[in-house]
């Protein structure tokens, strides 16, 4: 018969397994999905969501319909993620990027319905804009979080958009959710986000995707610079560069860093 601290390590695998059941799904879950996708009896299932929805790490979904990752889980996967800033293979691509193009470069995630600015690399250039790591920004007004709306499914897509504010930080943000959609839809065919001054006046940005093992967007890997220096058409003659480190940061997250 097993003890009691086996007993504890065995529950404690099973909630995570039901965390990355939740995670590779990437939208919310029912009890009956998570004891599919585990081979967990429901039972069980029931018995570990609740436990990790009473401590922050799961979330019902928005709607009552099944259970998403929760606040307390979103923090870890920043923390986890930010372990290797100063040191890691991450930083060293952005460093890379950022001196090739000469313009700040960032890598992002979304958490919690923003973007959040898990890494970045800033230009030389003393006219720049102050985004430090731990920034939120909105998502449908940036470029890289109009790109991670456009990655979503076409229904999950008007979902999410239906619950933001569109609030005009500019003259040239769009707050109109049609326009927005057919936006979009464009960059979902390019995927390369785009911001022409739409968060901040003076500012334009290009944003493109960083994979995971399964082709989903993972993050997204971008740049920005203030208008009397970097135009649209300049910006988007970067998006080689960026496409180039972004496949090495996706092949950063199937390895280890290395010192």
């Amino acid at each position: 018969m097993a003890n009691n601290g086996d007993e504890k390590g065995s529950r404690s695998i099973r909630a995570l397994e039901i965390v990355e059941a939740m995670v590779a799904e990437g939208r919310p879950m029912s009890a009956a999905r998570i004891a599919e996708a585990t081979g967990l009896p429901k039972a069980t299932v029931h018995r570990l969501c609740s436990l990790l929805t009473e401590t922050g790490f799961v979330s019902p979904a928005p709607g009552g319909e099944g259970l998403s990752v929760g606040p307390r889980l979103r923090e870890m996967a920043m923390a986890t993620i930010a372990v290797d800033i100063e040191h890691g293979q991450r930083h060293r691509i952005l460093t890379d990027l950022s001196q090739e193009i000469g313009e700040t470069c960032n890598f992002n995630i979304p958490i919690g319905g923003e973007m959040c600015y898990i890494d970045r690399v800033e230009t030389k250039w003393p006219l720049r804009t102050q985004l430090p790591i731990g920034s939120r920004v909105p998502l449908h007004c940036t470029a890289s979080g109009k790109l991670w709306l456009a990655s979503l499914p076409a229904a999950r897509r008007r979902q999410v958009i239906s619950g933001l504010d569109l609030v005009p930080h500019t003259a040239g943000t769009i707050t109109d959710t049609d326009a927005l959609l057919n936006n979009l839809e464009d960059i979902r065919r390019q995927k390369v986000g785009t911001d022409n001054q739409e968060f901040i006046e003076g500012m334009v940005a290009v944003a493109v995707p960083v994979t995971d093992t399964k082709g989903r967007l993972a993050g997204t890997l971008a740049c920005h610079g203030p208008t009397v220096r970097m135009s649209m058409e300049t910006a988007w003659s970067f998006v080689p560069a960026l496409r180039r480190a972004a496949a090495k940061l996706s092949e950063v997250g199937d390895a280890p860093d290395a010192d």
